[in-house]
């Protein structure tokens, strides 16, 4: 079979969208809900407690991959990538794109395993979705599709089906619920879909069992992308010394992400925030 996507940009993609920002992320957690990581009445310890959330952040994100990584292919293919972002509606289209003289809209999710009262909202913004966009392409022939990407969780098929169907007859648009690779059969790219699966293979093997809690190991890499963050997250995080011993201490323990953080703030003293921060950055150090 032909190779379609390098593997190397299909790495590139899952490891930017799934592991970059997570640490300014988890940084930002820990300031404004503390309490999540310490104190008595929780039956993990705080390094449990990062792993467990660094955990579920690379779980969340990877759905923000698999959208990034199916538009390129998409382009690959030659489709034109029209507008996914709505922000006066405040709704964003996970895939949009024109073939020929048809304009396909897709609504992914990576599994169907939703409880009830969740799958009822799923429906309800594939519907918000579907009038957003005939509203916006009012004269153009307009196919949705509602897609979720592992083919083995299919726990709410028969109520998407049911719904899918009445929307159907009362929109007058061709709706279609895929699992796995009925999409790419759908499209005529089955190609893609094993290639995504032997990618995954790969890219899986290749990842560590559990998420590195040392951010020390690329100090330098960590400090760069930490460094910009809003200066009340550091001023939280260094006002409460529990916080201070027990987690980021954890996160640091080499501390040497922190002095060139100490640095940064002394470089920027000529506010009063950083210079606020310096100092108490070098009393906790």
């Amino acid at each position: 079979m032909p190779t379609i996507m390098e593997y190397s940009k299909f790495e590139e993609i899952f490891n930017r969208e799934i592991f970059e920002h997570s640490k300014p992320k988890l940084l930002e957690t820990i300031a404004n809900e503390p309490n999540r990581y310490i104190g008595l009445f929780r039956p993990t310890k705080p390094k449990g407690k990062l792993l467990q959330n660094l955990l579920q952040s690379h779980e969340i994100r990877m759905g923000n991959a698999f959208e990034v990584l199916f538009e390129e292919y998409f382009r690959i293919l030659g489709y034109n990538i029209l507008q996914k972002k709505f922000t006066d509606e405040n709704l964003d289209i996970d895939q949009c794109f024109r073939n020929d003289d048809v304009i396909y809209f897709i609504e992914q999710k990576i599994r169907d395993d939703h409880d009830s009262s969740k799958k009822r909202g799923q429906i309800d913004n594939f519907e918000r979705k579907l009038d957003l966009m005939m509203k916006n392409y009012e004269n153009e022939k307009l196919v949705g599709i509602f897609y979720f990407i592992d083919p083995d969780l299919r726990k709410n098929e028969s109520y998407y089906r049911s719904e899918l169907l009445k929307m159907k007859d009362d929109y007058n648009v061709d709706l279609y619920l895929f699992y796995g690779k009925e999409l790419f059969e759908f499209l005529n790219a089955i190609d893609i879909w094993y290639e995504i699966l032997d990618y995954l293979k790969k890219w899986k093997a290749s990842i560590s069992d559990l998420p590195e809690l040392n951010f020390d190991l690329e100090s330098e890499q960590t400090f760069n992308e930490i460094k910009d963050l809003p200066p009340s997250v550091f001023r939280k995080l260094f006002r409460n010394r529990e916080v201070f011993n027990d987690i980021i201490l954890t996160l640091f323990p080499e501390k040497k992400t922190l002095s060139l953080l100490l640095e940064y703030f002394k470089q920027n003293n000529n506010k009063a925030i950083y210079k606020t921060l310096s100092e108490k950055l070098e009393e906790l150090l």
